[in-house]
């Protein structure tokens, strides 16, 4: 059996859907848009303060490192939301649920999910033993997306695999 591209978007609204409905419960959507608003910087900014202020001159490398990467996802999610301009998933169905406050018009890719996969994989390069923080963390900031209705499971995928990218090929320049 082929996908068209009309059973894959049905499918990422279905999936959508699913996730969206614990959004309807009084302590999971508050604890999922606590969870975005954390993603949506101020965790990251906290863990680089305490990096720096903890970790010496060694710390340099992997907070400048965090820094470049930042940047150019921000210039790549932000070139990506232009180009595509995928509305959000609340924009198009009815079934859907906005559950927390939007920064931008379109969906795709998740920058949450960029910025929290690029930023755990280069924290994880110099400092594994935090992997009991961060994976749990970026897990649940992907999870926010689709539960608040602010993005597709597709996005937050998109969101991590070029997350991913970025944070590997900033290795061949640092």
């Amino acid at each position: 059996m082929r996908l068209t591209r009309a059973d894959l978007i049905a499918l990422d609204q279905r999936w959508t859907a699913r996730f969206n409905r614990a959004s309807r419960n009084h302590f999971w959507c508050g604890f999922f848009t606590q969870i975005s608003r954390l993603g949506n910087g101020r965790f990251w900014y906290v863990f680089l303060a305490a990096l720096l202020a903890t970790g010496g001159h060694a710390a340099y490398r992997p907070a400048a490192q965090m820094v470049v990467v930042g940047v150019v996802g921000l210039l790549v999610y932000k070139l990506l939301k232009r180009a595509t301009s995928r509305p959000r998933p609340f924009m198009r169905s009815d079934a859907i649920h906005r559950a927390a406050d939007v920064l931008d018009e379109y969906s795709f890719p998740s920058g949450h999910t960029l910025h929290a996969v690029s930023f755990t994989t280069i924290a994880l390069a110099y400092y594994p033993f935090l992997a009991g923080l961060l994976i749990p963390f970026t897990l649940l900031v992907a999870a926010s997306r689709p539960v608040l209705g602010l993005h597709y499971p597709s996005d937050v995928l998109a969101g991590a695999i070029i997350g991913a990218l970025l944070a590997t090929l900033s290795f061949l320049v640092f």
